[in-house]
């Protein structure tokens, strides 16, 4: 027989989160659960996201914070780039009106996010208040959006949090073929270039191991966020040379 899963602490606004070690475990009914409650302000977040813990919940809930143990990660050095998208890279690169921005439409690009249809689900976490703090922690410099144009529109994207050299994804979205891919892939070039080493991924899906992203045990993951804050962030700046990091790696058929 199971035993019971522990009560589930409730945050008042800005109070401490608890120790990560108390998030459930995999044999309780929601791994990863961390604590309800609190807020969604700046510094709230900024600590959040400094301990590896991330808010995730939907309408009619609680803020609900998590900190899954394994942490599902992709390791920049283990990305995976199949022939065919190397080439894709290269026709892009040449398209006339065919651009990486990163940060000219910050607000678009999580809209667009919020209002993607996901198979097997109805709804959205990206939930009107999730929309204004990821918002204001753009407006802070903490959250940054990697998004694919051509001809002047904006075909797809992702955007993530980053804190130092530690670096968050939370969504993407795409509205013609391989456009968020194609985000995915300039932000682990930009992240290659940058020495920076692993993005978070937080929750382990098919579509992200397919890209590489491998679960890990969530001491490993703190200790490389730790190692990320003590350092200086990029400027969040997209340069074309950066697809030379992507163009160089080993590609797989896998």
């Amino acid at each position: 027989m199971s035993s019971q899963p522990p009560s589930l602490p409730w945050l008042d606004p800005g109070q401490d989160f608890p120790p990560t070690s108390q998030a459930w475990d995999q044999d309780s009914p929601a791994p990863g659960i961390l604590a309800a409650g609190g807020a969604l302000d700046v510094d709230t977040l900024r600590q959040a996201y400094s301990q590896g813990i991330f808010p995730w919940y939907s309408e009619g809930q609680p803020i609900l914070w998590w900190s899954p143990d394994p942490r599902m990660v992709l390791e920049l050095a283990s990305f995976r780039i199949r022939p065919s998208f190397k080439k894709t890279i290269r026709q892009f690169c040449q398209m006339p009106g065919s651009e990486i921005r990163i940060d000219s439409a910050f607000d678009q690009v999580i809209q667009a996010c919020a209002s993607r249809e996901r198979s097997g689900q109805t709804g959205t976490w990206i939930l009107p208040e999730m929309v204004a703090a990821y918002a204001r922690l753009h407006r802070a410099g903490l959250a940054h959006s990697v998004e694919t144009w051509v001809d002047g529109q904006l075909v797809g994207g992702l955007y993530c949090v980053a804190i130092g050299k530690a670096v968050f994804g939370e969504s993407m979205f795409s509205r013609v073929s391989d456009a968020s891919k194609m985000a995915l892939a300039a932000l682990v070039g930009f992240c290659r270039h940058h020495g920076i080493a692993q993005i978070d991924c937080q929750q382990n899906t098919p579509h992200l191991a397919s890209l590489g992203a491998a679960e890990i045990a969530r001491s490993l993951f703190l200790k490389r966020v730790s190692a990320g804050l003590a350092q200086a962030g990029p400027d969040w700046v997209f340069d074309g040379e950066y697809w030379q990091q992507l163009l160089a790696m080993k590609s797989t058929l896998t």
